[in-house]
């Protein structure tokens, strides 16, 4: 039985943002020791062998047979994406921005489930939030490149943007596809197993392929690479799952978007970024889109409480 969030669940729910919103941060800031598409490969290999122990000797729950080759390939595979475009953002583009490009991801689902099931049908506030993000996004994109580009993030910082939009897509249809699939009848270890696995397979080939290659053993680097595996890829990841199991999603959704305002605090404060004027109001739009689409029904029902206490007052 779901229940409303609760104090303890306010108090994880900022502890998981502040890990999510410096997880970009974390990549960029070693990246000149390790490669971001080689952080993002080897951390999903450390994280998928954590989550199969995990549930081997802890959960030991059953994992649903028969998914592995077909929706289970599938969300792997765009896992694999997010964040093949994720590190390759890092290397174009402010940490800040990924970390509010990113988080497009619900209104991409949004959109999906939309059209995929018939009780995720979006309501007209609902489409307005998707409306006012649309907007936000080519705010974000078009408002700098009027004025010359986004100061400090180098000569490709558009196309790296571009990147962190992209994976905010394939974050968006990997939640398409849980929900559309046998998957939505899975424990999490096997969902995030199949996540993790596909991405380590293919973002490391990757890495060497388009020679993205370095790795030095420095102490920052390693430490940022165990942050990056445990805290988040294991950790958080598993925790946001067991929270999903006992608090209602909406009300859970509308926490998590403190994430970008961590990201994007974080990037200025730690890696000295410089956010434009007009990616900030875009955000605010992207942002504000968002909870409208995500909290449209916690929404609805302050307006109608409200609307209540006026007019008992009024009485």
């Amino acid at each position: 039985m779901r229940k409303h969030v609760d104090g303890a669940a306010l108090a994880i729910m900022v502890t998981l943002c502040l890990i999510w919103g410096f997880q970009q941060v974390a990549i960029k800031a070693v990246a000149g020791d390790i490669a971001p598409m080689m952080q993002v490969g080897v951390r999903s290999g450390v994280a998928a062998v954590l989550v199969w122990l995990f549930n081997r000797f802890v959960t030991r729950e059953r994992w649903v047979p028969g998914v592995a080759l077909r929706s289970g390939l599938a969300v792997g595979v765009l896992f694999a994406l997010e964040f093949l475009f994720v590190a390759e953002a890092l290397r174009w583009t402010h940490a800040s921005h990924v970390a509010v490009l990113l988080y497009t991801a619900p209104m991409f689902a949004a959109i999906g489930l939309h059209l995929k099931l018939p009780d995720e049908r979006l309501a007209g506030l609902q489409w307005g939030g998707i409306g006012l993000a649309f907007a936000g996004i080519a705010l974000a994109f078009l408002g700098p490149t009027l004025v010359g580009g986004s100061r400090g993030a180098g000569p490709n910082w558009l196309l790296g943007d571009f990147m962190a939009l992209c994976g905010g897509v394939a974050w968006g249809m990997t939640t398409v596809v849980v929900r559309t699939t046998r998957l939505s009848e899975a424990p999490p270890t096997q969902t995030l197993f199949y996540q993790l696995a596909c991405a380590f397979f293919l973002l490391l080939p990757f890495a060497w392929a388009t020679g993205q290659t370095t790795f030095n053993s420095a102490p920052l680097g390693l430490a940022s690479l165990a942050f990056q595996a445990v805290a988040v890829a294991f950790v958080s990841y598993l925790t946001w799952f067991w929270l999903l199991r006992r608090y209602f999603a909406a009300r859970l959704g509308v926490l998590s978007f403190m994430t970008p305002l961590f990201g994007v605090a974080m990037g200025v404060v730690l890696l000295h970024e410089h956010v434009d004027a007009a990616f900030l109001v875009g955000s605010a739009l992207v942002l504000t889109g968002l909870l409208i689409v995500n909290g449209e029904a916690w929404l609805r029902q302050l307006f109608v409480r409200g609307a209540r206490a006026e007019g008992g007052a009024s009485v």
